[in-house]
């Protein structure tokens, strides 16, 4: 198993252009995914991110109320339309110091499906993390993209608990 990528799968029941809104739509993928931006995403430019609760589950969002409030700074690399969205980010922001440290890698990549489209998120960099940290982001992350992947899909079907 690798440590240094994080890869998640899942088919969402959405038009292409419907999922492209809800990644790169800075205000949509706030919703969702629970921050909010100080602006659009535009390529080679940064944002900052403040932690806000999920509007699609509740019990995600008691999770984050603790963070609410963190910010950090997402940089955004590229956006292909309806192929590719990709940033770089401090997988620990709010914790000391790491603003110093490398970024890692965060990919949306999507493909049309017979069933769907399949967003796969792919998160890397993580062997360039200073060791004592390395292993917490990774774990810390593997298991948030899982519940990420779960809250887009029940974001597009307008799916909330």
């Amino acid at each position: 198993m690798s440590t240094d990528r994080i890869e998640k799968q899942v088919v969402l029941r959405a038009s292409l252009d419907r999922v492209w809104r809800a990644i790169t739509e800075a205000e949509e993928f706030g919703r969702w995914f629970g921050v909010r931006f100080d602006g659009p995403f535009v390529a080679g430019r940064p944002v900052t991110a403040t932690i806000t609760p999920t509007t699609v589950d509740d019990d995600v969002a008691k999770r984050q109320e603790p963070h609410a409030g963190v910010t950090s700074t997402w940089q955004i690399v590229a956006i292909e339309p309806r192929r590719r969205f990709a940033y770089r980010w401090h997988p620990c922001a709010g914790e000391p110091d790491v603003d110093q440290e490398p970024t890692t890698l965060v990919e949306f990549v999507l493909a049309e499906t017979p069933d769907g489209v399949l967003l796969t998120i792919t998160e890397s960099g993580f062997d360039a993390i200073p060791a004592a940290r390395r292993s917490s982001a990774f774990e810390s992350n593997s298991e948030g993209w899982a519940m990420q992947t779960d809250l887009v899909r029940r974001y597009l079907e307008g799916t909330r608990v």
